[in-house]
């Protein structure tokens, strides 16, 4: 994995006129902040459960608890990238073409298109993840009686010619929150870490100190987002987020924070420890677009 490089041409800031629409405008299931503690207690004494956190126009992400010996069979998608990260308890993933290995707290997973693979909650304890996958995105499973009852839709049998999908532009079958972490505090990793590059998407891990951050301005709106939503998987410590429309929130470890198009925000590591988000967004270099310089 290497640090997130925007551009091999020179990169220079630039005045112009840009769209602004209604700011912080959710619809549902979006909320601006998913709290953990909140989905276990709405969820409490169900041995698993599925709760849609994002499910806009460009990526679906859900958080999943699944009791153990609970497996996810043997399937594809056809055209898209999925990814997956463990909060909790333990996955024993199996993608073709890789060894198969246990992914558990703080693991980053991934599978390209048309790549067969199955996961199964294995261990003692239920395990807690999070899954995002392109917005729209359709499975493809080895054997019907696999293929859930979905509204609207039957299954049938075809034939299918593919093309295994590739780990390229850095992608990697599993990465940890403990190598990412590491390699940035010995200075071997600087800056945002692409973890996730897809054409349809991308995941970003940012991870640091409040420490090394100069003095919260609090006039600093941030930036917005022209053309799509942007997310956050809290996987450490705390994130302050200021959104326009709705004031300073704090996310801990586990919440899911998420900021609509045209909505100014300014996310910054919060606390005494380390702080990291996972960011997901549907393009893999966003335009960040920000107030300009006042004049002096």
């Amino acid at each position: 994995m290497a640090a997130l490089a925007l551009c091999a041409c020179p990169v220079f800031a630039q005045e112009l006129w840009a769209p602004k629409g209604t700011p912080g405008e959710y619809k549902a299931p979006h909320q601006p902040i998913a709290k953990i503690d909140d989905l276990k207690a709405k969820h409490a004494g169900r041995k698993s459960w599925r709760q849609t956190i994002a499910d806009d126009e460009h990526l679906r992400s859900d958080y999943v608890w699944s009791a153990p010996g609970t497996k996810s069979p043997r399937a594809l998608h056809p055209d898209t990238r999925a990814w997956w990260v463990v909060m909790e308890g333990e996955l024993r993933f199996d993608i073709e073409g890789q060894q198969p290995f246990t992914a558990s707290k703080g693991s980053m997973v991934q599978v390209p298109m048309a790549t067969l693979f199955s996961f199964e909650t294995v261990g003692d304890r239920p395990a807690l993840y999070f899954e995002t996958n392109i917005a729209g995105a359709k499975t493809l499973y080895t054997t019907g009686a696999d293929a859930p009852k979905l509204p609207g839709l039957n299954w049938m049998p075809v034939r299918f010619t593919r093309a295994k999908g590739e780990y390229d532009r850095g992608n990697k079958p599993h990465a940890t929150f403990d190598e990412v972490a590491k390699a940035i505090d010995e200075g071997r990793l600087k800056g945002t870490i692409r973890i996730v590059e897809d054409a349809r998407g991308a995941a970003n891990f940012i991870y640091g100190y409040e420490k090394n951050l100069p003095p919260i301005n609090p006039k600093d709106k941030g930036h917005y987002h022209p053309e799509g939503a942007e997310y956050w998987l809290i996987m450490k410590g705390q994130i302050r987020y200021p959104v326009e429309t709705k004031g300073v929130i704090i996310a801990n470890e586990g919440d899911v924070v998420y900021v609509p198009k045209f909505t100014f925000h300014a996310p910054r590591w919060y606390g005494p420890g380390p702080s990291c988000r996972l960011a997901m967004n549907g393009y893999p270099f966003i335009s960040h677009l920000f107030e300009p310089v006042p004049a002096k």
